[in-house]
């Protein structure tokens, strides 16, 4: 029998989390876990990578999902700064701003 742990990979033993812990008892239900387990928590990190725009997990990613079926990762768009300004309605900036600042007002 073995057991996994994940401490969270974060703090160097100054903070405390939930991380992750597997008891690995050689029966086949402990196998689909482990490739279940191993599937998501890689595929996460690539996911997670992607939305930062990584070139490379983007690919990685979309690798990922043409060979394995049911994996969907929602991939990020990318636009312009042009593009963006040129889609931002400024009356409707300026009305959620000054709501923004009403709530400030009622809520300090």
């Amino acid at each position: 029998m073995v057991s996994l742990h994940n401490g969270g990979g974060v703090g160097w033993g100054e903070v405390i989390n939930g991380g992750f812990g597997m008891v690995i008892d050689g029966s086949e239900e402990a196998d689909r876990r482990i490739r279940q387990m191993l599937l998501w928590d890689v595929n996460n990190g690539i996911a997670r990578r992607s939305w930062a725009r990584n070139k490379g997990s983007m690919d990685a990613i979309r690798r990922e999902m043409e060979r394995t079926p049911g994996l969907q990762v929602t991939m990020p768009s990318s636009s312009s700064s042009k593009t963006l300004l040129d889609n931002i309605n400024l009356s409707t900036l300026l009305a959620r701003l000054r709501g923004l600042y009403f709530m400030k007002e009622l809520y300090p």
